[in-house]
């Protein structure tokens, strides 16, 4: 830590407008937010901000005039030795999200997180010391940049953590998978696009089943299917439709299928009347679990997660909920307890969570994109045997 009192924090981020992760993540540390019946300042500062691009709808520079001790700066060295030759901070946000960035031909946005990361780590080097750094979602579309990440934040030795609110925020109903849990099956069905929000359910189903008997075992395989392949995959019975159903129940967004009341179940052929573009990624762990994650853009607008848990007569659900900014309001909540969590990380200089969780996720996104970028064919993972143990208890937000 350096001789403040007060944790010293520098932001490095792609663009800050309003409702994208930046403006959810570090406006939290310049102005605080609401915790647990209390407006919570963070008990540290954010003194360094680098943004990327800077567009028409840019808020960096009128929090940068608001708040005095912000230094806008020109390059992620500066925001990390505040002009100077070393090290000045004591931890660093990294928020590689938005923006205006290329697409490849897999349909993933080359965000460059693990490039931040690789001018955050030289400043680490040149330095001889280093901090801890939370990074905003999975660690990067290339799952080779990933790894590396990963492994050097091993090497140098300082906390790393990463990933999204969908493990912490609120569950409906408020539960907890049991540490320790026999599970033989677990789905998710959500909504979103690939290489986006899918990473979002494989999230949600990655905190449930890493609390297994065992503790997580790493990924064999997996398998996309996209549009009729996904029907006839339904049809099929590749995936168990009790979980589907199950998941579906839990779900606050179900689209009415038919004129009148709303609670009538959709059948089939009314989530594909419904359904556009539907995604489904199928994947076995080593230990034999498997897991299906559906996006059904049409359907749903939320994340719904059910499981076959041994001891449990009826399948294993809940919802992880993310009540969405409605035009008035100008922060999403959800971001709260992510916040809460790394801001943690930077007073202990210990993860509240592992980063293997997100290191395994990042790795099934970029293979889930794989699989359907090689005509939806089943895509190996040797490279997965990514095996760690979850906290005791989970870090979701109770309330």
């Amino acid at each position: 830590m350096a001789n403040s009192s007060r944790p010293k924090l520098a932001g490095v981020v792609t663009t800050y407008f309003k409702y994208s992760h930046a403006q959810h993540i570090i406006d939290r540390f310049l102005d605080g937010y609401g915790w647990n019946g209390e407006h919570h300042h963070p008990p540290m500062d954010l003194v360094s901000l680098y943004v990327d691009q800077v567009g028409n709808t840019d808020l960096s520079r009128e929090r940068g005039a608001r708040h005095p001790e912000l230094k806008l700066c020109p390059t992620i060295a500066e925001a990390l030795t505040l002009g100077g030759s070393k090290l000045a901070v004591d931890g660093v946000v990294l928020v590689g999200e938005h923006g205006n960035y290329p697409r490849n031909e897999k349909g993933q946005t080359k965000y460059p997180r693990w490039e931040f990361f690789e001018q955050i780590v030289k400043v680490f080097r040149d330095s001889g010391k280093s901090v801890p750094v939370f990074n905003d979602k999975h660690l990067s579309w290339n799952w080779e940049w990933a790894r590396k990440m990963y492994d050097t934040s091993r090497e140098l030795g300082f906390a790393f953590m990463a990933g999204s609110s969908l493990p912490v925020t609120w569950r409906t109903p408020s539960v907890e998978m049991p540490l320790g849990a026999r599970i033989s099956e677990a789905l998710c069905i959500c909504y979103g696009g690939v290489d986006s929000y899918d990473f979002h359910g494989l999230e949600t189903v990655q905190c449930m089943v890493e609390r297994r008997r065992g503790g997580e075992t790493g990924v064999k395989w997996i398998q996309a299917y996209r549009g009729d392949k996904f029907w006839d995959a339904l049809r099929d019975g590749v995936w168990p439709k009790p979980l589907m159903d199950s998941a579906l129940c839990r779900s606050h967004t179900l689209t009415p299928a038919r004129a009148g009341f709303n609670h009538i179940f959709p059948t089939t052929d009314e989530m594909r009347r419904l359904v556009r573009d539907p995604v489904a990624y199928r994947y076995e762990h080593a230990d034999g679990l498997k897991a299906t994650v559906l996006l059904m853009n049409g359907l749903v607008k939320d994340f719904n997660f059910s499981a076959y848990v041994e001891g449990s007569r009826t399948p294993w659900s809940t919802q992880m909920y993310l009540p969405m900014p409605d035009g008035r309001t100008t922060l999403a909540n959800f971001f709260s307890p992510l916040v809460n969590n790394f801001e943690k990380m930077y007073l202990t200089g210990k993860p509240t969570y592992p980063v293997e969780r997100t290191l395994l996720t990042t790795g099934l996104t970029a293979a889930g994109v794989e699989s359907l970028f090689l005509k939806q064919t089943k895509f190996e993972t040797p490279h997965l045997a990514i095996r760690y143990q979850p906290t005791k208890e989970s870090t979701f937000w109770r309330t």
